[in-house]
Order: structure tokens, then sequence, then C-alpha cells
């Protein structure tokens, strides 16, 4: 009990006697086996995916472009790559995806991304993916729990991703932002003080002011978890939303800054149900019905509703959302549990089998 501050004794203590919600006493792990496979029995009569065939690294559908470069860098064709990232043009949001793609491939294997810089010495599109490859390696060394030595190479790696970054501005266009939007990832794990952070933050949108992916890597960085508070990341979400046009998607930071907000000493339902989530959780759902159709970033903020409207008690709407998502569990909340597939399997199938018992 030591570790136990007071405020948080008593709800230790209640969870412990069993005094929580339905579906808090429902979780994953915590029903029988009986009930587990009755309500996915129920999940799969409707359509869903069967938990576990569920993907657990994408958000939703690879497209079939993605799929075409990655089978091709896969043989060493470096070409591909080049040509997908300048396909993208100056569409800021699809360079990032698409160089977020890449440095996922260069990590399983890089020879054809040491080819491409040794054909195209100083390729501002190579340098932008070598960086954040370099980013992603640090990240995935530190792990969820790290070690001290894992601490001690991820700094190390943060810091070669660094220089990387700096490079791969240097070489950019100078109105393209993904070079800043990738040292952000560096500027969250060595700790930028905030004035620093704030500079970098004006480098991004001097170039892009409302860019999405952007702004969900600020609201990170402003939590208690990394290098603020609940109340200045939930601060910067609601001002970047508030000045936000309908579609633009933006209402999904105020959900992060909730969702990164979830404590042990309440109960998710009392958490996702007050007044004023429930309000984030409505703009947001107006956000993304004024979205354009086949916008791929509509895909984050779904799985987030999905969870908030199942804590929400909005089963039909919740349903809504998994049935747009379902298959893909890359993604928040889901990627924060260990086994986001048992995570993502049990809040569905409570929902699918709540809304149909109401229908």
């Amino acid at each position: 009990m030591s570790g136990l501050t007071a405020r948080g004794l008593l709800p230790a203590v209640l969870g412990v006697l069993g005094v929580r919600t339905v579906r808090e006493a429902a979780r994953p792990g915590g029903g029988t086996a009986g009930v587990e496979e009755g309500r996915a029995a129920q999940a799969g009569a409707f359509g869903f995916v069967p938990e576990g065939e569920l993907d657990t690294v994408h958000d939703q559908p690879v497209t079939a472009d993605e799929a075409a470069c990655l089978g091709a860098v896969g043989a060493g064709d470096w070409q591909a790559a080049a040509g997908w990232v300048a396909g993208a043009g100056r569409d800021w949001e699809e360079r990032r995806r698409r160089v977020g793609v890449l440095a996922r491939a260069a990590a399983r294997d890089g020879a054809w991304l040491a080819a491409w810089e040794a054909a195209r010495p100083g390729d501002a599109a190579a340098a932008l993916v070598v960086a954040d490859a370099a980013v992603r390696a640090a990240w995935d060394v530190r792990g969820a729990r790290g070690t001290q030595e894992r601490f001690r190479h991820f700094r190390e790696l943060l810091l070669a991703a660094q220089r990387a970054a700096h490079a791969a501005q240097k070489a950019a266009d100078p109105a393209d932002p993904v070079p800043y939007v990738v040292e952000q990832g560096v500027g969250t794990g060595l700790g930028y003080p905030h004035e620093r952070y704030e500079q970098l933050w004006g480098r991004i949108t001097a170039r892009a002011p409302r860019l999405l992916c952007a702004h969900t890597a600020a609201v990170e960085y402003w939590t208690a978890r990394w290098r603020g508070s609940h109340e200045l990341a939930l601060g910067f979400a609601r001002q970047a939303a508030d000045g936000a046009r309908p579609g633009e998607l933006l209402r999904l930071l105020p959900l992060i800054a909730y969702f990164e907000d979830e404590s042990g000493e309440q109960g998710l339902q009392d958490h996702y149900k007050r007044p004023e989530v429930v309000e984030a959780v409505d703009a947001a759902l107006a956000d993304l019905a004024a979205a354009a159709p086949g916008d791929r970033r509509t895909a984050a903020l779904r799985h987030l509703l999905a969870w908030m409207l199942f804590w929400q008690d909005r089963d039909a709407e919740a349903v809504e959302q998994f049935r747009a998502v379902d298959g893909y569990v890359g993604a928040l909340p889901w990627t924060r549990h260990a086994r986001p597939e048992r995570r993502y399997a049990h809040a569905r199938d409570w929902a699918v089998r709540a809304a149909a018992r109401r229908a």
C-alpha cells in the first residue's frame, strides 16, 4: 500500500471489494469464458470480425497503392518508394503518412533505403524517411517499461534521430512541414523545454497551420504522461479545435486529452460521462459528419469515439463507429493495452449485445 496516495487509496479498495460499474467488472479477462464466447458469437452473427482475426497493426485497410509500394521495396525497388512519396505532392498530411509507412518498412529491412541514399545523395525524401525511421527505432527500443540500459540507448538513438531530422529539414522544400513534424517525436522523447517545443511548433504551423498529424503529436507532448499536464494538453486541444472548420477533424484533439487523463482513481464510466466529455464527443461526431468522403484520417477519430460512446452507454452510436473500423485495432485506445484485440473485442461485443437488446 505504500505506493498509494490517500486520494488513491479509497478507489483502490473499492475496486478490490467489487464496487465497480457493470462494464468495468466485465472488463477483458474479468468474465467467464462462456460469457465472452457468447458475446463473440453474437458479434459474429452481426457480421463483425472475430477477435483472433483482428489486425493489430493498422487502423484501417491498407490501400492498393500502399500495398504495391511495400511489395516493391520489399524486393529492393527504392524507386517505388521515391515515386510514392513524390505522389503525395503538397498534401502534407498524406506525405507524412507515406513517410511513416516507409519508415516502418525500413525498420524491418533498410537495404532499399540505403540504396536510395547511395543513388541520390542529399535526396530530401530519403533523408526524411531516414529521420522518421530513426525516431521510430528509438521509441521501439524504449518500450512501455524500459530498463535503465534501454533508456540510455533510447536517448542515444533520439540524438541520432535529431541530427537526421535537422538534415532532412535542410534538404526539404522550404514549404514542407513534415521534417519538423518528424522532430516532434524527438522533442517528446528528449524532453524539449516548453519554449524550445513552441519554437518547433511555430516552424510547423508557419507552413501548415491545421495539420492534424502535427496537432495529435503536440497533444501527446503537452500531456502529464510526457512533458506537461492535463490542463496544458486540454487547453491546447480546445484552442486548436475551437479555431477549426467543420470537417478538419481537429475535434479529435480534446478526445485524446480526455483519454490521456484516464485514471485508476475513478471509474471510466464516471470519467467519460462527465458533461464536458459528452459535449466533446458530440462535437467530434459533428466534425466527423462534415469530413470529406474517404478521408482516411477519420479512422483515428472513429476508434476513440467508439471507446467513449461505449463508456457513455450510447451503444447504438458506438456500434456505428465499430462497424466503420471493424477488423483493425492499430489505434488509440486499443494500442495502449497489452492485448489490443482483447480490449477492442470486449467493448465492441458488449456494445453490439446491448444495442441489439434495446432495438
